[in-house]
């Protein structure tokens, strides 16, 4: 392995505010922990998370740097104390709770997951916070099983992108609202049975139609308040609504409850970062059991819709925000 050096470039919010605030500065190389690894990052994925974090609206967990970035990809270059099932030079992509827009990242080892043999790095970087987020929320929490109906709010998105993909290959009849024809299109591609432009038409009417009435069966929903009448009127008998961000308002006010009574609905969410690392390596474990194998064949892959250089990370932010990406946004170090 080559030699780690002393520093690196890091990605620093000079405050909270737009993507002004984003600057780079040289910084010492972290050092892992026990149970953790030092990972030479390749690639890092941009997550809206991370634009809530520069805002001032989503801080790192007490203890954890201040570093943005959830998700990354490199080669382990150094072990912490207890490591074992990992090798210094092995290629991994890893979920981090905070520091992966940086040339060195830490990471538990226990939430690092073999690249996948037909993906690059630049590719695997674009899993982690995407894949684990799916994988419990639809599939744990939302307890998609195959033949039932399954409604993503934002297709096109990272995480829509994933949904679609993974609800597909395992058997749902798959539902996507999205903000354009181009969107919905791109949607269709993934495996969408169908996709709703919700700007041209409202969801929950198409899916009452799209359904003969009945509804659907699970939502994974980031939007929030604003969408949570429709989306309890679009649930089936027994249908559940995940939540999982609040792009559009937290507070609802005069929902009508009966339909949950008398449908049996289940309304949940759940996060991600603040988890601990054996709830997360719970996840990891659902992964490598059920989903790796699908990347590994090439069934599923993220979508990789723009790169950037570290030192452009202002940039990325400014498309994120803009909401006109199809699928993932990714940094590169240029290791």
């Amino acid at each position: 392995m080559p030699s780690i050096p002393a520093t690196m470039r890091q990605v620093r919010f000079n405050g909270a505010g737009g993507p002004e605030v984003i600057g780079i500065e040289t910084a010492p190389v972290p050092q892992p922990g026990p149970g953790q690894v030092l990972v030479e990052v390749v690639a890092a994925g941009v997550n809206r998370p991370d634009c809530q974090q520069r805002a001032g609206k989503y801080p790192p967990p007490p203890g954890a740097t201040d570093v943005p970035g959830l998700e990354i990809a490199g080669r382990v270059v150094a072990l912490g104390e207890g490591v074992t099932d990992l090798a210094e030079g092995q290629e991994v992509c890893a979920l981090t709770i905070s520091g992966g827009y940086a040339e060195y990242a830490v990471a538990d080892a226990a939430l690092c997951l073999p690249k996948p043999g037909p993906l690059s790095l630049i590719e695997a970087a674009g899993l982690p916070e995407n894949y684990w987020t799916v994988w419990t929320n639809v599939f744990e929490r939302g307890r998609l099983q195959k033949g039932e109906r399954f409604l993503v709010h934002g297709g096109s998105s990272g995480i829509g992108s994933t949904a679609i993909q993974l609800a597909k290959r395992f058997g749902a009849t798959v539902y996507a609202t999205a903000g354009s024809a181009e969107k919905c299109a791109f949607c269709e591609s993934l495996g969408a049975d169908h996709a709703i432009n919700y700007r041209e038409a409202d969801f929950a009417a198409e899916v009452k139609r799209l359904t003969d009435g009945n509804g659907v069966d699970v939502i994974l929903d980031m939007v929030g308040a604003a969408y949570l009448e429709r989306n309890v009127k679009s649930l089936a008998l027994e249908g559940r609504l995940v939540i999982i961000a609040f792009l559009q308002g937290f507070m609802a006010e005069n929902l009508n409850l009966t339909p949950v009574m008398i449908r049996r609905l289940t309304v949940t969410g759940s996060t991600l970062r603040p988890r601990t690392v054996a709830q997360k390596a719970a996840i990891a474990d659902g992964l490598r059991r059920e989903v790796w194998p699908l990347l590994e064949s090439g069934t599923v892959k993220p979508v990789i819709h723009a790169t950037f250089p570290l030192e452009e990370a202002r940039a990325a932010h400014e498309l994120m925000e803009s909401s006109a990406h199809l699928g993932k946004i990714m940094l590169l170090t240029g290791k």
